[in-house]
Protein backbone atom coordinates (compact mmCIF):
# COMPACT_ATOMS: atom_id res chain seq x y z
CA UNK A 1 0.00 0.00 0.00
CA UNK A 2 1.35 3.30 -1.08
CA UNK A 3 1.67 5.57 1.71
CA UNK A 4 2.33 9.54 1.58
CA UNK A 5 1.51 12.45 2.97
CA UNK A 6 0.60 15.36 0.92
CA UNK A 7 -0.51 19.28 1.84
CA UNK A 8 -0.95 18.31 5.42
CA UNK A 9 -1.74 21.94 6.61
CA UNK A 10 -4.52 22.45 4.27
CA UNK A 11 -6.08 18.98 4.83
CA UNK A 12 -6.22 19.65 8.60
CA UNK A 13 -7.70 23.15 8.04
CA UNK A 14 -10.27 20.97 5.99
CA UNK A 15 -11.00 18.75 9.16
CA UNK A 16 -11.63 21.87 11.38
CA UNK A 17 -14.07 23.54 9.31
CA UNK A 18 -16.28 20.48 9.08
CA UNK A 19 -15.83 19.87 12.66
CA UNK A 20 -16.85 23.04 14.03
CA UNK A 21 -20.18 23.35 11.68
CA UNK A 22 -21.24 19.31 12.44
CA UNK A 23 -22.73 19.10 16.20
CA UNK A 24 -22.98 15.15 15.37
CA UNK A 25 -20.23 13.42 17.08
CA UNK A 26 -20.11 10.38 14.40
CA UNK A 27 -19.73 13.02 11.54
CA UNK A 28 -17.01 14.52 13.69
CA UNK A 29 -15.23 11.44 13.80
CA UNK A 30 -16.07 10.54 9.53
CA UNK A 31 -14.43 14.14 9.16
CA UNK A 32 -11.15 13.23 11.02
CA UNK A 33 -10.84 10.08 9.23
CA UNK A 34 -11.38 11.15 5.71
CA UNK A 35 -9.26 14.11 5.87
CA UNK A 36 -6.14 11.92 7.66
CA UNK A 37 -6.86 9.57 4.54
CA UNK A 38 -6.68 11.36 1.97
CA UNK A 39 -3.41 13.41 3.44
CA UNK A 40 -1.93 9.70 4.02
CA UNK A 41 -2.99 9.09 0.43
CA UNK A 42 -5.80 6.25 0.79
CA UNK A 43 -8.01 5.57 -1.62
CA UNK A 44 -11.76 6.08 -1.40
CA UNK A 45 -12.42 2.72 -0.56
CA UNK A 46 -10.15 2.25 2.41
CA UNK A 47 -11.65 5.56 3.20
CA UNK A 48 -14.88 4.38 3.30
CA UNK A 49 -14.03 1.38 5.47
CA UNK A 50 -11.93 2.77 8.30
CA UNK A 51 -15.36 5.36 8.33
CA UNK A 52 -17.93 2.80 8.66
CA UNK A 53 -18.49 0.71 11.37
CA UNK A 54 -17.99 -3.24 11.01
CA UNK A 55 -21.33 -4.30 12.88
CA UNK A 56 -23.92 -2.58 14.66
CA UNK A 57 -26.82 -3.61 17.49
CA UNK A 58 -29.83 -2.10 18.10
CA UNK A 59 -31.93 -3.86 21.30
CA UNK A 60 -35.11 -3.11 22.49
CA UNK A 61 -35.78 -4.89 26.17
CA UNK A 62 -38.32 -4.86 28.96
CA UNK A 63 -37.00 -4.55 32.59
CA UNK A 64 -39.20 -5.48 35.61
CA UNK A 65 -38.91 -2.28 38.06
CA UNK A 66 -39.34 -2.80 41.66
CA UNK A 67 -42.74 -1.54 41.73
CA UNK A 68 -43.87 -4.43 39.48
CA UNK A 69 -43.74 -2.54 36.60
CA UNK A 70 -42.71 -3.47 33.10
CA UNK A 71 -40.17 -0.83 31.86
CA UNK A 72 -38.26 -0.89 28.11
CA UNK A 73 -34.73 0.00 27.49
CA UNK A 74 -32.97 0.53 24.34
CA UNK A 75 -29.49 -0.48 23.69
CA UNK A 76 -26.50 -0.44 21.62
CA UNK A 77 -23.51 -2.09 21.01
CA UNK A 78 -21.59 -0.62 17.91
CA UNK A 79 -18.49 -2.97 16.90
CA UNK A 80 -16.26 -0.54 14.23
CA UNK A 81 -13.27 -1.98 13.43
CA UNK A 82 -11.60 -6.13 14.38
CA UNK A 83 -8.56 -5.54 11.68
CA UNK A 84 -6.12 -5.75 14.56
CA UNK A 85 -7.69 -7.59 16.92
CA UNK A 86 -10.79 -8.01 19.06
CA UNK A 87 -13.00 -5.34 19.27
CA UNK A 88 -12.96 -3.33 22.24
CA UNK A 89 -15.02 -0.86 24.32
CA UNK A 90 -16.65 0.77 27.17
CA UNK A 91 -20.28 0.26 28.15
CA UNK A 92 -22.02 3.47 28.95
CA UNK A 93 -25.65 3.98 31.07
CA UNK A 94 -26.92 7.67 30.01
CA UNK A 95 -29.92 9.54 29.34
CA UNK A 96 -28.90 10.77 25.63
CA UNK A 97 -26.93 7.90 24.72
CA UNK A 98 -27.61 8.10 20.79
CA UNK A 99 -26.40 5.37 18.16
CA UNK A 100 -24.45 8.18 16.45
CA UNK A 101 -22.89 8.57 19.68
CA UNK A 102 -21.98 5.05 20.03
CA UNK A 103 -20.14 4.76 16.35
CA UNK A 104 -18.29 7.96 17.02
CA UNK A 105 -17.06 6.67 20.50
CA UNK A 106 -16.16 3.42 19.02
CA UNK A 107 -14.06 4.37 15.91
CA UNK A 108 -11.96 6.23 18.24
CA UNK A 109 -11.48 3.67 20.59
CA UNK A 110 -9.96 2.22 17.60
CA UNK A 111 -7.65 4.82 16.82
CA UNK A 112 -6.84 5.02 20.69
CA UNK A 113 -5.89 1.27 20.23
CA UNK A 114 -3.70 1.40 17.24
CA UNK A 115 -1.80 4.82 19.10
CA UNK A 116 -0.36 2.94 21.92
CA UNK A 117 0.39 -0.50 19.82
CA UNK A 118 -2.63 -3.05 21.20
CA UNK A 119 -4.02 -5.49 19.50
CA UNK A 120 -7.13 -4.19 19.62
CA UNK A 121 -9.92 -2.53 17.26
CA UNK A 122 -12.78 0.03 18.46
CA UNK A 123 -16.29 -0.87 20.23
CA UNK A 124 -18.77 1.05 22.24
CA UNK A 125 -22.02 0.02 23.84
CA UNK A 126 -24.88 2.08 25.62
CA UNK A 127 -28.36 2.21 27.05
CA UNK A 128 -30.96 5.36 27.12
CA UNK A 129 -31.60 5.15 30.62
CA UNK A 130 -31.43 7.34 33.88
CA UNK A 131 -28.76 4.94 36.28
CA UNK A 132 -29.15 7.84 38.62
CA UNK A 133 -32.82 7.66 39.53
CA UNK A 134 -32.73 3.50 39.87
CA UNK A 135 -32.17 0.87 42.22
CA UNK A 136 -29.03 -1.32 42.49
CA UNK A 137 -31.76 -4.07 41.82
CA UNK A 138 -32.93 -2.26 38.65
CA UNK A 139 -29.72 -1.61 37.45
CA UNK A 140 -28.50 -5.51 38.01
CA UNK A 141 -31.85 -6.74 36.02
CA UNK A 142 -31.60 -3.94 33.38
CA UNK A 143 -27.74 -5.05 33.26
CA UNK A 144 -28.39 -8.47 32.73
CA UNK A 145 -30.68 -8.38 30.42
CA UNK A 146 -29.08 -6.02 28.36
CA UNK A 147 -25.92 -8.84 28.37
CA UNK A 148 -28.11 -11.56 27.35
CA UNK A 149 -29.26 -9.00 24.41
CA UNK A 150 -25.56 -8.68 23.26
CA UNK A 151 -24.53 -12.11 24.23
CA UNK A 152 -24.09 -13.19 20.68
CA UNK A 153 -21.52 -10.44 19.53
CA UNK A 154 -19.68 -10.38 22.72
CA UNK A 155 -16.94 -12.31 23.67
CA UNK A 156 -13.12 -12.61 24.87
CA UNK A 157 -11.96 -13.09 21.30
CA UNK A 158 -14.50 -10.91 19.49
CA UNK A 159 -15.48 -7.92 21.75
CA UNK A 160 -14.72 -7.14 25.40
CA UNK A 161 -16.53 -4.39 27.02
CA UNK A 162 -15.40 -2.30 30.08
CA UNK A 163 -17.15 0.34 32.17
CA UNK A 164 -17.64 3.89 30.93
CA UNK A 165 -20.09 6.93 32.14
CA UNK A 166 -22.19 5.66 35.13
CA UNK A 167 -20.96 1.87 34.84
CA UNK A 168 -18.59 0.40 36.97
CA UNK A 169 -16.19 -2.88 38.41
CA UNK A 170 -20.14 -4.12 39.56
CA UNK A 171 -21.81 -3.49 36.08
CA UNK A 172 -18.97 -5.62 34.34
CA UNK A 173 -19.28 -8.18 37.35
CA UNK A 174 -22.81 -8.63 36.41
CA UNK A 175 -22.14 -9.13 32.86
CA UNK A 176 -19.31 -11.75 33.35
CA UNK A 177 -21.65 -13.63 35.30
CA UNK A 178 -24.53 -13.36 32.90
CA UNK A 179 -21.57 -14.34 30.03
CA UNK A 180 -20.51 -17.09 32.23
CA UNK A 181 -24.23 -18.61 32.64
CA UNK A 182 -25.00 -18.32 28.77
CA UNK A 183 -21.76 -20.09 27.49
CA UNK A 184 -21.79 -22.37 30.63
CA UNK A 185 -18.40 -21.71 31.75
CA UNK A 186 -16.22 -19.45 33.90
CA UNK A 187 -15.30 -16.75 31.10
CA UNK A 188 -13.84 -13.67 33.40
CA UNK A 189 -11.68 -12.64 29.64
CA UNK A 190 -15.50 -11.38 28.46
CA UNK A 191 -14.74 -7.86 30.28
CA UNK A 192 -12.29 -5.85 31.89
CA UNK A 193 -12.74 -3.69 34.93
CA UNK A 194 -13.86 -6.18 37.46
CA UNK A 195 -13.21 -6.31 40.76
CA UNK A 196 -9.83 -7.78 41.44
CA UNK A 197 -11.80 -10.87 43.01
CA UNK A 198 -13.32 -12.10 39.99
CA UNK A 199 -10.44 -11.18 37.69
CA UNK A 200 -9.64 -7.77 37.56
CA UNK A 201 -6.44 -6.28 37.24
CA UNK A 202 -4.07 -4.60 39.85
CA UNK A 203 -3.65 -0.90 39.07
CA UNK A 204 -6.86 -0.84 36.69
CA UNK A 205 -7.96 1.73 38.57
CA UNK A 206 -5.52 4.72 38.45
CA UNK A 207 -4.24 3.29 34.99
CA UNK A 208 -5.45 6.61 32.88
CA UNK A 209 -3.86 9.13 35.02
CA UNK A 210 -0.65 6.58 35.38
CA UNK A 211 -0.43 6.73 31.94
CA UNK A 212 -1.10 10.61 31.33
CA UNK A 213 1.54 10.79 34.16
CA UNK A 214 4.08 8.97 31.81
CA UNK A 215 3.37 11.11 29.07
CA UNK A 216 3.96 14.40 30.65
CA UNK A 217 7.03 13.35 31.54
CA UNK A 218 8.41 12.15 28.42
CA UNK A 219 6.76 15.65 27.49
CA UNK A 220 9.40 17.56 29.05
CA UNK A 221 11.85 15.35 28.89
CA UNK A 222 11.68 16.33 25.00
CA UNK A 223 11.47 20.03 26.24
CA UNK A 224 14.29 19.48 28.17
CA UNK A 225 12.13 20.65 31.53
CA UNK A 226 13.24 20.36 35.17
CA UNK A 227 9.60 18.36 36.66
CA UNK A 228 11.57 19.81 39.92
CA UNK A 229 10.78 23.32 39.11
CA UNK A 230 7.48 22.96 37.36
CA UNK A 231 3.58 23.43 38.07
CA UNK A 232 0.79 22.06 37.39
CA UNK A 233 -3.44 22.67 37.02
CA UNK A 234 -5.51 20.30 37.02
CA UNK A 235 -9.26 20.62 36.11
CA UNK A 236 -11.74 17.91 37.65
CA UNK A 237 -10.83 16.09 40.61
CA UNK A 238 -12.58 12.78 40.06
CA UNK A 239 -10.97 9.69 39.22
CA UNK A 240 -8.73 10.58 36.74
CA UNK A 241 -8.02 14.43 37.44
CA UNK A 242 -7.98 13.19 41.40
CA UNK A 243 -5.09 10.68 40.46
CA UNK A 244 -3.47 12.57 38.53
CA UNK A 245 -2.73 15.53 40.23
CA UNK A 246 -1.74 12.99 43.06
CA UNK A 247 0.91 11.45 40.89
CA UNK A 248 2.21 14.07 38.96
CA UNK A 249 3.12 15.59 42.44
CA UNK A 250 4.43 12.35 44.39
CA UNK A 251 5.87 10.80 41.65
CA UNK A 252 6.80 13.34 38.91
CA UNK A 253 7.58 15.88 41.55
CA UNK A 254 5.52 18.64 39.93
CA UNK A 255 3.92 21.23 42.62
CA UNK A 256 0.16 21.26 41.96
CA UNK A 257 -1.21 24.86 42.22
CA UNK A 258 -4.81 24.58 41.07
CA UNK A 259 -7.58 21.99 41.09
CA UNK A 260 -11.52 21.88 40.33
CA UNK A 261 -14.05 19.92 40.61
CA UNK A 262 -17.44 20.63 39.33
CA UNK A 263 -18.70 23.31 41.88
CA UNK A 264 -15.36 25.09 41.36
CA UNK A 265 -11.62 25.18 41.82
CA UNK A 266 -9.03 26.61 44.02
CA UNK A 267 -5.62 27.69 43.14
CA UNK A 268 -2.44 28.16 45.12
CA UNK A 269 0.73 29.80 43.82
CA UNK A 270 2.66 28.00 46.65
CA UNK A 271 1.26 24.59 46.32
CA UNK A 272 -1.50 22.35 47.10
CA UNK A 273 -1.55 18.90 49.27
CA UNK A 274 -3.04 16.92 47.07
CA UNK A 275 -3.97 14.10 50.15
CA UNK A 276 -5.17 16.76 52.20
CA UNK A 277 -7.34 18.20 49.27
CA UNK A 278 -8.79 14.70 48.43
CA UNK A 279 -9.55 14.87 52.00
CA UNK A 280 -11.30 18.14 52.25
CA UNK A 281 -13.37 17.09 49.50
CA UNK A 282 -14.84 13.64 50.99
CA UNK A 283 -15.47 15.66 54.34
CA UNK A 284 -17.41 18.60 52.11
CA UNK A 285 -18.34 17.73 48.67
CA UNK A 286 -16.31 19.95 47.37
CA UNK A 287 -12.71 21.30 46.65
CA UNK A 288 -13.72 24.56 47.38
CA UNK A 289 -13.11 26.03 50.20
CA UNK A 290 -9.83 24.82 51.15
CA UNK A 291 -8.19 26.27 53.69
CA UNK A 292 -5.05 28.87 52.48
CA UNK A 293 -6.06 28.64 48.69
CA UNK A 294 -8.18 30.95 46.77
CA UNK A 295 -11.29 29.55 45.28
CA UNK A 296 -11.46 30.25 41.20
CA UNK A 297 -13.30 28.98 38.40
CA UNK A 298 -13.17 25.84 36.18
CA UNK A 299 -12.92 28.55 33.52
CA UNK A 300 -10.17 30.59 35.06
CA UNK A 301 -8.09 27.14 35.95
CA UNK A 302 -7.10 26.89 32.77
CA UNK A 303 -5.82 30.20 32.68
CA UNK A 304 -3.40 29.56 35.96
CA UNK A 305 0.42 30.47 35.12
CA UNK A 306 1.67 26.45 34.81
CA UNK A 307 4.01 24.27 33.29
CA UNK A 308 1.67 21.51 32.57
CA UNK A 309 -2.27 22.13 32.12
CA UNK A 310 -4.47 18.33 32.62
CA UNK A 311 -8.33 19.18 31.60
CA UNK A 312 -9.87 16.20 32.86
CA UNK A 313 -13.06 17.21 33.12
CA UNK A 314 -15.77 17.97 30.24
CA UNK A 315 -15.30 18.44 26.37
CA UNK A 316 -15.17 21.44 24.72
CA UNK A 317 -13.56 23.52 27.57
CA UNK A 318 -10.32 25.07 25.51
CA UNK A 319 -11.31 27.16 22.53
CA UNK A 320 -10.65 29.36 20.18
CA UNK A 321 -11.88 31.82 22.73
CA UNK A 322 -9.91 31.21 25.62
CA UNK A 323 -6.83 28.71 23.76
CA UNK A 324 -4.81 32.48 23.21
CA UNK A 325 -4.62 32.86 27.85
CA UNK A 326 -3.55 29.00 28.25
CA UNK A 327 -0.36 29.76 29.57
CA UNK A 328 0.26 26.36 30.74
CA UNK A 329 3.62 24.79 28.01
CA UNK A 330 1.73 21.40 28.04
CA UNK A 331 -1.51 20.54 27.55
CA UNK A 332 -2.31 16.76 28.62
CA UNK A 333 -5.88 16.05 27.69
CA UNK A 334 -7.25 13.82 30.55
CA UNK A 335 -11.20 13.79 29.31
CA UNK A 336 -12.25 13.19 25.64
CA UNK A 337 -12.46 16.10 23.23
CA UNK A 338 -11.64 18.91 25.88
CA UNK A 339 -10.12 20.89 23.27
CA UNK A 340 -12.17 22.30 20.24
CA UNK A 341 -10.20 22.06 16.47
CA UNK A 342 -9.35 25.81 16.14
CA UNK A 343 -7.93 25.48 19.44
CA UNK A 344 -5.49 23.16 18.71
CA UNK A 345 -4.81 25.20 16.38
CA UNK A 346 -3.97 28.62 18.37
CA UNK A 347 -1.86 26.30 21.11
CA UNK A 348 0.32 24.57 18.43
CA UNK A 349 0.79 28.21 16.29
CA UNK A 350 1.73 29.56 20.18
CA UNK A 351 4.81 26.64 20.48
CA UNK A 352 2.15 24.92 23.35
CA UNK A 353 2.68 21.13 23.05
CA UNK A 354 -0.89 19.32 23.48
CA UNK A 355 -0.65 15.73 24.62
CA UNK A 356 -3.87 14.50 22.38
CA UNK A 357 -6.88 12.31 24.35
CA UNK A 358 -5.93 9.49 22.24
CA UNK A 359 -2.95 8.88 23.86
CA UNK A 360 -2.85 10.71 27.10
CA UNK A 361 -5.47 8.97 28.38
CA UNK A 362 -4.87 5.61 26.82
CA UNK A 363 -3.36 4.29 29.90
CA UNK A 364 -6.92 2.52 30.72
CA UNK A 365 -7.35 0.80 28.07
CA UNK A 366 -3.97 -0.43 28.08
CA UNK A 367 -4.71 -1.60 31.64
CA UNK A 368 -7.72 -3.17 30.29
CA UNK A 369 -5.21 -5.22 27.74
CA UNK A 370 -3.29 -6.14 30.64
CA UNK A 371 -6.51 -7.63 32.53
CA UNK A 372 -7.74 -9.41 29.44
CA UNK A 373 -4.26 -11.32 29.21
CA UNK A 374 -3.74 -11.73 32.60
CA UNK A 375 -7.63 -13.80 32.38
CA UNK A 376 -7.19 -15.58 29.34
CA UNK A 377 -4.16 -17.10 31.32
CA UNK A 378 -4.96 -17.45 34.53
CA UNK A 379 -1.87 -15.90 35.31
CA UNK A 380 -1.89 -12.13 37.65
CA UNK A 381 0.56 -10.14 37.87
CA UNK A 382 1.64 -7.87 40.42
CA UNK A 383 1.33 -4.13 40.96
CA UNK A 384 5.17 -3.20 39.90
CA UNK A 385 4.37 -5.51 37.02
CA UNK A 386 1.36 -3.55 35.81
CA UNK A 387 3.23 -0.27 36.41
CA UNK A 388 6.25 -1.29 34.32
CA UNK A 389 4.49 -2.89 31.37
CA UNK A 390 2.54 0.31 31.29
CA UNK A 391 5.31 2.68 31.50
CA UNK A 392 6.77 0.89 28.99
CA UNK A 393 4.11 0.51 26.65
CA UNK A 394 2.89 4.32 26.69
CA UNK A 395 6.10 5.70 26.59
CA UNK A 396 6.70 3.47 23.29
CA UNK A 397 3.25 5.48 21.96
CA UNK A 398 4.45 9.00 22.90
CA UNK A 399 7.73 8.52 21.47
CA UNK A 400 6.04 7.23 18.16
CA UNK A 401 3.95 10.16 17.85
CA UNK A 402 6.46 12.94 18.67
CA UNK A 403 8.88 11.68 16.12
CA UNK A 404 5.80 11.65 13.49
CA UNK A 405 4.49 14.90 14.62
CA UNK A 406 8.41 16.59 14.40
CA UNK A 407 8.81 14.93 11.09
CA UNK A 408 5.67 16.24 9.20
CA UNK A 409 5.75 19.44 11.16
CA UNK A 410 2.60 18.71 12.34
CA UNK A 411 0.62 19.01 15.57
CA UNK A 412 0.86 16.04 18.47
CA UNK A 413 -2.99 14.83 17.45
CA UNK A 414 -2.55 15.23 13.60
CA UNK A 415 0.57 13.10 14.60
CA UNK A 416 -1.42 10.52 16.19
CA UNK A 417 -4.63 10.32 14.00
CA UNK A 418 -1.95 9.71 11.32
CA UNK A 419 0.24 6.86 12.84
CA UNK A 420 -3.16 5.35 14.06
CA UNK A 421 -5.10 5.30 10.82
CA UNK A 422 -2.18 4.04 8.92
CA UNK A 423 -1.91 1.41 11.33
CA UNK A 424 -4.94 0.33 11.16
CA UNK A 425 -5.21 0.97 6.91
CA UNK A 426 -2.24 -1.18 6.70
CA UNK A 427 -3.87 -4.25 8.95
CA UNK A 428 -6.33 -3.90 6.48
CA UNK A 429 -4.14 -4.14 3.17
CA UNK A 430 -2.03 -6.62 5.09
CA UNK A 431 -4.99 -9.54 5.82
CA UNK A 432 -7.24 -8.89 2.16
CA UNK A 433 -10.72 -8.81 1.63
CA UNK A 434 -12.48 -12.43 1.79
CA UNK A 435 -13.47 -13.49 0.22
Amino acid sequence: MAIKVTDLRRSVRQVRVVVMVSPNPYDVAVSQVRNVGEALGLNEGMIGLLTRPKRELTVHFPVRMDDGSLEMFTGYRVQHNNARGPCKGGIRYHPQVSLDEVRALSMWMTWKCATVGIPFGGAKGGVICSPKTMSRNELERMTRRFATEIETIIGPYEDIPAPDMYTDSQTMAWIMDTYSHKVGRVSPAVVTGKPILLGGSEGREEATSRGLTYCVREAMRARKMDPAGSTAAVQGFGNVGGNAARLLRDELGLKVVAVSDSSGGIHDPSGLDIHKVDAHKKETGSVKGFPGATDISNQELLEVDCTVLVPAALEGVITASNADRVRAEIVAEGANGPTLPEADRILFERGKMLIPDILANAGGVTASYFEWVQDLQYYFWSITEVNQRLNDIMTAAFNRVHARSAEKKVDMRTGAYLLAVHEVAAAIELRGIYP
